[in-house]
């Protein structure tokens, strides 16, 4: 994969006696293959979306079948740009993601997997003593209770969207306050009203005046 970060060379050093360390472990029950420093041979994955763990253990019986992808970490890589770059895409794989940091970091890596949801199933601290490295279990869940998490989340997101889209349908149907009290008042709004006819004495009232005139003159 391509480096999030460039480790000192001492780090680096440390990095991949690791990685090969935990290949011999792991090739007792997979088929695996590594991608040390900056190779990028073992991909996860194709095209844009191809991905390089550290480890990659697929089935010896089954050729090419994907069971699950390991990533080790030093103290420099344990941050949340890592987490949010790579271990993320590794945990929203439907396999085992096991993740090994040093000693020192196991707070920080249970944190920055709880805070962003990662599909974590395994975390692994190691630390030195004299030429031997320990490794110790520190996380455990089932690959069936990670993927069920899983499914469980974007039901609930589906359900929030559902619930959603009615209310949004209903706010896009509502008439403007205008157009509402057009309706309410028939429809007269904007239009002039019609001017009161006048009363008959108003209209006989020229006609009166006219033959009183009428008589004076007589």
């Amino acid at each position: 994969m391509s480096p999030i970060l460039v480790r000192p060379v001492r780090e680096q050093l440390e990095h991949d006696r690791i990685i090969r360390l935990l290949q011999a472990k792991y090739k007792r029950r997979y088929a695996v293959e590594a991608n040390l420093g900056s190779e990028q041979t073992a991909p996860v994955g194709v095209g844009p979306d191809a991905q390089f763990p550290d480890l990659v253990l697929t089935s010896p019986k089954s050729a090419r079948k994907l069971l699950g992808v390991v990533e080790v970490e030093t103290g420099e890589s344990v941050n949340q740009l890592e987490a949010m770059a790579q271990w993320a895409r590794f945990g929203k794989l439907p396999v085992e993601f096991a993740l090994y940091v040093p000693v020192t970091s196991t707070g920080v890596a249970k944190r920055l997997c709880a805070d962003h949801q990662i599909g974590v199933t395994e975390i692994w601290t190691y630390h030195m003593l004299g030429d031997q490295v320990r490794f110790s279990q520190v996380h455990r869940i089932p690959v069936e209770e990670k993927l069920a998490a899983a499914r469980a989340a974007a039901a609930g997101a589906r359900r929030a969207s559902a619930k959603a889209a009615p209310k949004a349908s209903k706010s896009a149907k509502r008439p403007p306050k205008q157009a509402a009290a057009r309706r309410a008042g028939g429809g007269t709004q904007g239009k002039s009203k019609p001017k009161p006819a006048a009363s008959s004495r108003a209209r006989r009232a020229p006609a009166r005046a006219g033959a009183k005139a009428a008589r004076k003159k007589r």
